[in-house]
C-alpha cells in the first residue's frame, strides 16, 4: 500500500512539473491601435511565421504567440514602436553581446536576432484598409491574404505568398513568392527575388513595364505580349509590356519565373 502511494504521489508531483514547464514555455502577445491609410504596419521577427489578413475596420490587431522547445518564450520581449510613418512591432530576443542589446526601429534601423534562442514567434496580422504592410523574418515563411495597401516582404528560409490590390515587393533566399497585384499610379520599381524557388506573378491587364527576369536553372513563361530587347533564350528575358513603365525585376536561381495576367 506504501509503495502505491508513493508512486501516485511521484505521478501527481511530475504531472504538476509538466504542467508548470509548458505554461512557462508558451506565451501570448496581443496589441489593437488605429492606423490611418497611406500609414504603414511593420512586424520583425526572427523565428516564426507571419501571417497577414485585412482588418474589419481602421483598427489594426496583432496577436503573437510564443513558443519554446529549449529556450524560455518569456526572454523574447514583444516591442511596439509608433512612429511618424506608422507602427512597428519587433520580436526582441535577448542579446549576448555586452552593451548591445537588441532594438526595435522602423525600417532596417534597429537590431534584431536570435543567439542560440529557439523560441518561435507566430504573429497573426489584421490590416486595415489601404494601410501598407511590411514584414522581416529570417527563419519562416510570410502570407498575406486579401490587403488593399502595398505589401513589402522580406524573409530569408520561408515562402511567400501575397495578394493585393496595391503592389508587392518580395525577396528571399530559400523559398517560392507568388503574389498577386493590384493596380496603380505608383511609378516605383517592383523587385521580386530568391536562389531557391520560383517566383509567380499575377498582375493586371492594362500593365505597363520595363521587365528584367533571370533564371539558371528553370524557365520563363508570360501570358503578356513582351516587346523583347536582344535575344530570349528562354531563361534571360529583357522587354516591356504595354508601353513601358515602371522597373519590374524578377530574378532566381533554382526555379522557374512567371507571369500571369489577374482574372
Amino acid at each position: 500500500m506504501r509503495v502505491a502511494r508513493s508512486r501516485l504521489v511521484f505521478v501527481l508531483v511530475l504531472l504538476a512539473a509538466l504542467a508548470t514547464s509548458s505554461a512557462a514555455r508558451s506565451e501570448d502577445f496581443h496589441w489593437q491601435g488605429r492606423i490611418d491609410a497611406s500609414r504603414t504596419l511593420e512586424i520583425k521577427g526572427v523565428n516564426g511565421v507571419i501571417d497577414a489578413l485585412p482588418a474589419a475596420g481602421r483598427e489594426a490587431e496583432v496577436v503573437a504567440v510564443k513558443r519554446g522547445r529549449r529556450s524560455d518564450p518569456s526572454q523574447v520581449e514583444i516591442k511596439v514602436v509608433e512612429h511618424a510613418e506608422g507602427v512597428t512591432i519587433c520580436a526582441l530576443y535577448p542579446s549576448r553581446r555586452a552593451g548591445r542589446p537588441n532594438e526595435c526601429a522602423p525600417g532596417e534601423g534597429g537590431r534584431i536576432g536570435a543567439e542560440d534562442n529557439d523560441v518561435d514567434v507566430h504573429f497573426t496580422v489584421k490590416v486595415p484598409a489601404e494601410v501598407r504592410f511590411v514584414a522581416r523574418t529570417v527563419n519562416g515563411s510570410v502570407g498575406a491574404d486579401g490587403l488593399t495597401g502595398d505589401v513589402e516582404v522580406h524573409t530569408v528560409n520561408g515562402g511567400i505568398k501575397a495578394t493585393t490590390e496595391g503592389l508587392v515587393e518580395a525577396n528571399t533566399v530559400n523559398g517560392s513568392i507568388t503574389a498577386t497585384l493590384g493596380a496603380s499610379n505608383s511609378t516605383g520599381p517592383l523587385r521580386f527575388q530568391t536562389v531557391n524557388g520560383s517566383i509567380s506573378v499575377e498582375l493586371p491587364d492594362r500593365t505597363q513595364a520595363q521587365v528584367r527576369a533571370t533564371t539558371v536553372n528553370g524557365e520563363i513563361e508570360t501570358d503578356f505580349p513582351l516587346t523583347v530587347r536582344g535575344r530570349f533564350n528562354g531563361r534571360s528575358l529583357s522587354g516591356t509590356i504595354g508601353g513601358g513603365g515602371r522597373e519590374l525585376s524578377l530574378q532566381t536561381v533554382n526555379g522557374s519565373i512567371r507571369l500571369r495576367k489577374r482574372l
